[in-house]
């Protein structure tokens, strides 16, 4: 009989990094059954007693939507094994990118998924790096939303790079990537780019000196790879004496990977919130499991969560 007030459930493509934040908390995983049809459907099922629990359910809504239909069932699920509170744990938060109507006739996904997720019942979101702050609106409960700053500050510290300089490959990274810079008392340099279409760059230019400096592109999302390595090509060209990029969430899709490794960039760096399987000798992931873990005892214990934000 589990006598702890909470209990911790998985996903099933999220299931590694849940067990790495039981591990920071001391406690067993929960034991959840997940049954597929032959016709693609499945359903999902808590193989204990969950009454009267905080149920704190870690799954990402990356591609493809199983995984958001995935999560959703475990909400419903959740409340119907009457759980005294439903908490959906979402390191990365799928269709963010989809945040307003940037042309007519088209959809608002964040606030559609926003929406699927209240109506199954989830009682809080704890998630990081929101591709838009103005997401946390969209809903009408509590949206804990952690930064990636907790990982990739201390990374960027041990380096210890001379004549370092924060970028942002486009400028709508720049709020970011000026926090970084702000925290690590170094300038700030912006790309500015322009699209033919979706996920192809038309032109880029440099807003700033990056001559004989040590180069960090910040960004929160890496899908295609094509922005952030044109974005380290370029600082290279201009002078560069090395470049990095440090991303929150690893898509990488189709042949980012690819793109990657012939860039010029030494490394890229990414948070786990998303499982990378690909073989890339430049990627490296840190994982966030501490932090998601510590902010699910500040729920458990009505703490103060922003108080251990870095930046």
């Amino acid at each position: 009989m589990n006598n702890t007030p909470y209990m911790v459930f998985a996903g099933t493509k999220s299931r590694y990094l849940a067990e790495e934040i039981c591990k920071e908390l001391g406690c067993e995983l929960g034991n959840m059954n997940t049954t597929y049809f032959a016709d693609g459907e499945f359903a999902v099922s808590y193989e204990e007693s969950i009454r009267g629990k905080n149920v704190f359910l870690v799954q990402s809504t990356f591609p493809t939507s199983d995984n958001l239909m995935e999560l959703l069932l475990m909400i419903d699920a959740a409340k119907r094994a009457s759980a005294k509170s439903v908490i959906a744990v979402m390191p990365y938060f799928g269709w963010a990118r989809q945040d307003r109507k940037d042309k007519p006739r088209v959809s608002i996904g964040a606030k559609l998924v926003a929406n699927l997720l209240s109506v199954a019942g989830v009682s809080r979101i704890i998630t990081m790096d929101l591709h838009a702050d103005q997401i946390q609106g969209f809903f009408d409960i509590p949206v804990d939303h952690l930064y990636a700053s907790m990982v990739f500050i201390p990374y960027i510290n041990s380096l210890q790079l001379e004549d370092l300089v924060i970028a942002t490959p486009d400028v709508g990274g720049s709020k970011r990537a000026s926090a970084y810079a702000k925290c690590l008392g170094v300038p700030l340099v912006l790309c500015h780019k322009t699209r033919a279409k979706a996920n192809v760059v038309e032109s880029m230019q440099i807003i700033g000196d990056v001559q004989d400096k040590n180069v960090v592109l910040i960004d929160d999302i890496v899908d295609t790879a094509g922005t952030i390595s044109k974005a380290a090509d370029l600082m290279m060209e201009n002078g560069a004496k090395s470049v990095r990029a440090i991303a929150s969430h690893c898509i990488m899709s189709g042949n980012a990977s690819e793109r990657v490794t012939n860039s010029k960039m030494t490394e890229i760096v990414f948070t786990n919130s998303i499982p990378y399987t690909k073989d890339c000798a430049k990627v490296k992931q840190l994982s966030v499991a501490p932090g998601f873990a510590e902010a699910i005892r500040c729920v458990l214990e009505n703490q103060s969560i922003s108080s251990h934000y870095i930046c």
